[in-house]
């Protein structure tokens, strides 16, 4: 009962793409009848205050029979977004000009956030 599937333990070709705190898993597995299908998997990693962390994770299996409806679908939504947004990603984590508002309470911490030219952004997530 607490045995994994042998079709998902059959891993024939992986592709990995990191995106910040997200890592997606792109990986084509082998069902028992030897027919392919596709798993997306999403991770994020949760930090906690003691300096612990966990990763969240979300799968989506797809199969064949789904492929072009899907391809369709993705690509009609993105073409959307750029269509009405463009490229340019609009987000205060991801304008280069952004700073936040001296006295501006952090996120984290909750503590009073006062700005600094030496400071350098790290992104922990890569290391």
């Amino acid at each position: 009962m607490g045995e994994r599937h042998t079709d998902e333990q059959e891993e024939i070709y992986s592709k990995v793409l990191r995106a910040g705190r997200r890592t997606y898993f792109f990986d084509v597995r082998s069902t028992k009848a030897g027919d392919y299908y596709l798993t997306i998997t999403e991770s994020k990693k949760f930090t906690h205050e003691d300096g612990s962390f966990h990763y969240k994770k979300h799968k989506i299996y797809l199969y064949k029979e789904d492929f072009e409806s899907f391809r369709e679908h993705v690509g009609e939504m993105m073409d959307y977004i750029i269509a009405e947004k463009g490229t340019e990603v609009i987000s205060e984590r991801h304008q280069k000009d952004y700073k936040k508002e001296e006295n501006e309470p952090s996120e984290d911490t909750g503590s009073e956030v006062t700005p600094t030219d030496s400071f350098t952004d790290i992104d922990f997530d890569d290391i």
